[in-house]
């Protein structure tokens, strides 16, 4: 359960900051958004892809999901976050996710129930 806190505080600190940052996004749109943001990479990135593909994959994949659901987001709720402020918000996620999900790897992916089987094959690779 740590690790998933970690997960969501790291990505409410930049997700939250830089869409403040970049645009007229008020705290609590942008709380909701990151919420939705951290569920869905945890279930796609960290639990699917991160097990069957590896790290690059699943960071790649967390990059780009930051940026559609950015996109998404900007477009609905009217933040004038250009395509740039997204690719560098999701380029903080990126590296954020990919040295996250070596610490997965290392000590198992929560809410797994094969964890053994994909971690010892992940890290002696």
């Amino acid at each position: 359960m740590t690790k998933i806190a970690v997960k969501m505080l790291a990505n409410a600190v930049v997700v939250i900051g830089l869409t403040m940052w970049f645009s007229e996004a008020d705290f609590v749109s942008a709380l909701i958004v990151t919420v939705i943001l951290g569920a869905l990479a945890y279930v796609l990135g960290d639990m699917l892809i991160l097990p069957a593909a590896g790290n690059t994959a699943a960071t790649l994949g967390d990059a780009a999901l930051t940026y559609v659901v950015l996109w998404a987001a900007s477009s609905m709720l009217d933040w004038n976050l250009s395509y740039f402020d997204m690719f560098v918000v999701a380029l903080v996620v990126g590296i954020f996710e990919f040295f996250f999900h070596i610490w997965l790897l290392q000590d198992g992916i929560p809410g797994r129930k094969n964890n053994e089987e994909h971690t010892r094959f992940r890290t002696q690779r």
